[in-house]
């Protein structure tokens, strides 16, 4: 028997008992599909993190002051304090201080109420530069930035994140309108391009007012002159440890730290948060894939059990072959090839499944689902392997039973 002869006997086989054979491909293929989803969510996840972190700016170090004591000694955390000041900012701006970093943006943050006519709406303040844009990766969808004439002006002008916008006054068109903050009127010059979310907070929901502003009008106090947080902006990705060891090394300096360890600031790296972000994901990843895998061996069960049905149910016909001088191995082939139809059949559809759950869930669940190819491929190779190995034992015994034992079976 030749292999176009095998497998049209195979298929007939197969045709002859459809629900049977459905209910077989039904089990490899839920596993299949599940696989890539799994994969591919793990892959979405990885990737819309990364943007997520990433979207603060490239090549990015955040520097954040240390913790804060207050009059009766209670300490607060880390960032609570009013360590890090303008004059650092400067400081690690300095090319002969620090020539890996190219930018530096310094901010002063607070949750304020924003008015416009009648409408009210409390976002994140950020009193901030014209470095801004170019540290924090950022653009402009309408009117202009905070140039350095405002900063050292005092203007009051302002920026607004396209959320933020809307929230005041219904659309974001709305350059050259008046917002109030603390009763002072600031003119909205510019609007930011919608950036999304962070893991931490909302990036179109924000105002931002020239740093000098903030500290003189808004905020105030004796920390006046204290910044949030600083970014840098390193010269490239290689540059970046370099980067932070110059950073870290100005601002003990300019501290009069000798002991790094007593150091009333943290330098985080954005490289370090993706990372760490990634290798969760991957371990979850690989997890959940092992569980979805467990599906696939239930199919191969299903299989084999299907199988053996089959050479039970065609033991006559088997013997009636070999009696006709049909070899062992044509019967075993015949076999294999029926359980790999099966196997490959399933693999196809259920990797059709998991592509059209990839295209469709991330609209449901809010999270991107990378279909890979690598696991499309692998998984269609597992499940031939599947119906290859899980039907070697029915095959085999079908070879090996004899033609008179199987001509007696009723």
């Amino acid at each position: 028997m030749n292999w176009a002869e095998t497998l049209r006997t195979s298929w007939s086989a197969i045709g002859s008992h459809k629900m049977r054979s459905a209910l077989t491909v039904l089990g490899i293929l839920i596993g299949i599909a599940a696989v890539i989803l799994t994969v591919g969510l793990g892959l979405g996840t990885q990737k819309d993190v990364s943007s997520q972190i990433s979207s603060l700016g490239s090549n990015l170090l955040i520097v954040s002051p240390g913790s804060s004591t207050s009059s009766t000694g209670l300490r607060g955390g880390f960032g609570t304090g009013s360590t890090l000041t303008q004059a650092d900012a400067t400081a690690l701006a300095s090319q002969v201080n620090a020539p890996d970093i190219t930018g530096v943006d310094a901010e002063k943050s607070s949750s304020l109420e924003l008015t416009a006519g009648t409408t009210n709406w409390t976002t994140s303040v950020v009193g901030t530069g014209p470095s801004y844009l170019g540290v924090r990766q950022r653009t402009l969808s309408s009117g202009r930035f905070l140039t350095a004439a405002d900063v050292s002006s005092q203007a009051s002008v302002i920026v607004l994140g396209s959320e933020t916008a809307t929230e005041l006054f219904g659309y974001t068109n709305v350059v050259g309108q008046s917002v109030t903050i603390d009763s002072q009127t600031f003119q909205v010059v510019g609007v930011l391009a919608a950036s999304g979310s962070n893991s931490t907070s909302n990036l179109d929901d924000t105002a931002l007012v020239p740093i000098s502003t903030m500290a003189s009008d808004l905020v105030g106090g004796t920390s006046a002159n204290s910044v949030s947080t600083i970014y840098l902006q390193a010269r490239s990705a290689d540059a970046l440890p370099a980067a932070y060891q110059e950073a870290k090394s100005v601002l003990l300096t300019r501290h009069g730290i000798t002991q790094a360890s007593n150091a009333d600031f943290t330098i985080s790296s954005q490289n370090a948060l993706v990372s760490t972000a990634t290798s969760v994901y991957k371990t979850l990843t690989i997890l959940l894939t092992g569980i979805a895998a467990l599906s696939l061996l239930v199919g191969g069960i299903g299989v084999m059990n299907i199988m053996l049905v089959s050479v039970s149910e065609r033991t006559r016909e088997i013997g009636l072959r070999k009696a006709l001088g049909a070899p062992p191995g044509a019967i075993r082939n015949q076999f294999l090839v029926e359980a790999g139809t099966l196997g490959l059949t399933g693999g196809i559809v259920g990797a059709a499944l998991g592509i059209v759950a990839a295209l469709v869930l991330p609209g449901v669940i809010g999270s991107s689902i990378e279909v890979s190819g690598v696991a499309i491929g692998l998984s269609l190779v597992v499940a031939i392997g599947i119906g290859l190995v899980f039907g070697v034992y029915p095959a085999t015994r079908a070879a090996r039973l004899a033609p008179i034992d199987a001509l007696r079976t009723e």
